[in-house]
């Protein structure tokens, strides 16, 4: 693929950080720091725009804190002028790593996303016989600034953007030159990309009859179990060579018609369930929502609202029979 040219006139055009004020506040414009902006949003712009300009930015404020969701993470959530920076540069550079980008890897992508990360798991189980799969450890902590700065600039030329992805991945480190922020947006973007070469690289295994890698969870299908296991060297000897990366003891093999569990959900030949992990998710949520409402703190409308977003953890599954077992063990509050 032909190396693409970005500049920080690009970035900075007004239509474009006017494009990604819109992105950057979509849902937000409550908030505080974003109604701020708002209020003086054409000469907050043109100050983002000459800082942009002179090198000034990202500015590289974070506001940290954990989530348990279910896992204890660290967030490392941006300031708003900075989110609208991410959301300048990846206008530009974004669809450029999706064109370059394999099929096989569906996490944050246009038409993609984890219910197709799904389905398409349970048609490899359905056709082939035996799978390996693996996830990284502390993958986002992990990834290394150089090798990520040129595997980007395969695909991107010039020394200003050069130096203004070196400013970007200074502004984080979870030890010297290494580690993305989790909660940006650029780090979705450079994180999912820095395992493409992984994904051509079983695309060219002979062994290998399918693969499909949701950001850092991988899975692979072979014919017997002797390949998955040479497949599985090879991948663990290329991540540690290739990237410096590790991944987790909790590597698996096994036949495809016992499933498998990937992106939240248990995957079986013929059907999709939930994992016990989203099945939990979706009771706490249930039950939240409806002690506000029986509290007063929502209305029946915002409570509808929340209810909708409730069963969207079910999207894609099986799972009309479990939630009605759940309605009945934990009936609503609601009065």
């Amino acid at each position: 693929m032909k190396r693409i040219q970005i500049s920080l006139e690009q970035i900075a055009a007004h239509n474009n950080l006017i494009l990604a004020l819109h992105k950057a506040a979509r849902s937000k414009r409550h908030r505080d720091q974003v109604s701020r902006f708002l209020q003086q949003a054409e000469q907050n712009l043109n100050r983002m725009a000459d800082d942009i300009l002179h090198a000034g930015m990202p500015y590289g404020v974070f506001r940290s804190f954990i989530i348990h969701d279910p896992k204890r993470r660290t967030i490392h959530a941006a300031c708003f002028e900075d989110r609208i920076f991410h959301h300048a540069l990846m206008n530009l550079a974004g669809p450029v790593l999706e064109r370059a980008m394999l099929s096989s890897s569906f996490a944050c992508r246009p038409s993609l996303g984890v219910h197709r990360a799904a389905d398409t798991t349970q048609q490899h189980i359905r056709r082939y016989r035996w799978y390996g799969k693996i996830d990284i450890s502390s993958y986002f902590s992990c990834i290394d600034h150089n090798i990520l700065l040129s595997t980007l600039l395969r695909r991107f030329k010039g020394k200003d953007f050069e130096a203004q992805l070196q400013r970007l991945l200074a502004c984080h480190h979870t030890q010297p030159g290494k580690g993305l922020p989790i909660g940006s947006l650029t780090s979705q973007y450079f994180a999912n990309y820095y395992l493409d070469d992984l994904d051509r690289l079983l695309n060219k295994l002979p062994e290998v009859l399918a693969h499909v890698r949701y950001m850092d969870d991988i899975v692979w299908w072979c014919d017997d179990k002797q390949q998955v296991k040479q497949v599985l060297q090879q991948v663990q000897d290329w991540l540690h060579q290739q990237r410096q990366l590790r991944i987790k003891s909790t590597w698996q093999i096994q036949r495809s018609e016992q499933g498998i569990r990937f992106c939240g959900y248990r995957i079986l030949p013929g059907v999709i369930r939930m994992s016990i992990r989203r099945k939990r998710r979706y009771q706490q949520c249930r039950l939240h929502w409806e002690r506000q409402y029986h509290l007063g703190w929502i209305t029946s409308t915002q409570l509808q609202a929340a209810y909708a977003a409730v069963h969207a953890i079910t999207q894609g599954t099986d799972s009309v029979g479990w939630r009605r077992k759940n309605l009945l063990h934990h009936p609503a509050v609601i009065v």
